[in-house]
């Protein structure tokens, strides 16, 4: 019977033809290509919203973004941002918003959500940390560069006591985090619009270790020692890990990095700033 069925003529008595009925994409529900989507990562929502307007119209489902946000989202947006969002906003414009870095705390701070999993991620500036010597410029110096998210870093000569301290209290969500200080030996500089670097203040770095640390308000303490050797190159030097247990409670943390062997010297230093990042991103950095 099944044969007899697929084998009807098309042709009718009336001149009609009738064509086979074909499914298009077109042709499947808003809601289930909503549902589909909400199992896939932003990007790739993104990618396949282009497909047509069926799935265009299905990726801006609140019920796809609401769980892709932070938890804590409502926290940065009204505690720390100065951005004034509609209610009428959907979740996916805000997601947008929060993926791209915002300033805060004096523009020496920013925040953001990573585009593929939501993490929240948080840079602090040289500019946002307290330095030893910062304001005599016989040791320290701000200098411009574009190489930095804050567009300044702060570039060392020559010290004997090198110690650059920083603190924080911040709502994060539940996970395990990781803190990176960024720095760099030498200053880096354009010649001819290409990237040149300086190492005329480099020296002392390979006599004894810088030392990191980080301590969190739940006796968290964490202590890592590292040569510095990266010559020209930005490095994301890992400082130590922290776990956050409970996301309405603002999470408190010191950190630091010395150097304060006094028997000698050391210069050529570019602290540019410290990363926060949840652990799983870690991976992508590059540390010691």
């Amino acid at each position: 019977m099944g044969a007899n069925v697929s084998s009807i003529d098309t042709n009718c008595d009336d001149g009609l033809n009738y064509l086979p009925f074909k499914p298009k994409l077109d042709d499947i529900p808003e809601a289930c290509v909503a549902l589909l989507l909400s199992y896939l990562d932003p990007p790739e929502i993104c990618k396949l919203s282009r497909i047509n307007r069926v799935f265009h119209a299905a990726s801006s489902a609140d019920f796809i973004w609401e769980p892709k946000l932070p938890s804590n989202y409502n926290y940065i947006l009204q505690q720390l941002l100065p951005l004034k969002v509609d209610d009428a906003l959907c979740k996916k414009d805000l997601f947008a918003k929060l993926s791209s870095p915002r300033s805060f705390d004096g523009g020496t701070k920013q925040v953001w959500i990573d585009k593929k999993n939501g993490g929240v991620c948080l840079a602090i500036s040289s500019k946002g940390m307290t330095i030893t010597g910062i304001d005599d410029r016989r040791y320290w110096n701000h200098i411009p560069t574009d190489e930095s998210r804050f567009q300044t870093v702060a570039y060392l000569q020559q010290i004997w006591w090198l110690e650059v301290d920083g603190d924080l209290e911040f709502q994060f969500p539940e996970g395990t985090y990781s803190l990176f200080f960024r720095l760099q030996l030498g200053k880096a500089t354009k010649r001819h619009k290409r990237r040149a670097c300086s190492y005329e203040h480099v020296h002392g770095w390979d006599l004894k270790p810088v030392q990191f640390q980080l301590t969190t308000g739940d006796d968290c303490r964490v202590t890592s020692r590292c040569y510095l050797d990266n010559l020209g190159t930005w490095m994301q030097h890992h400082v130590g890990d922290f776990v956050v247990k409970d996301a309405t409670v603002p999470t408190k943390m010191k950190y630091s990095l010395t150097q304060i062997d006094c028997t000698h010297t050391k210069g050529g230093l570019c602290v540019d700033s410290v990363l926060i990042c949840p652990s799983s991103l870690a991976k992508q950095l590059t540390s010691c």
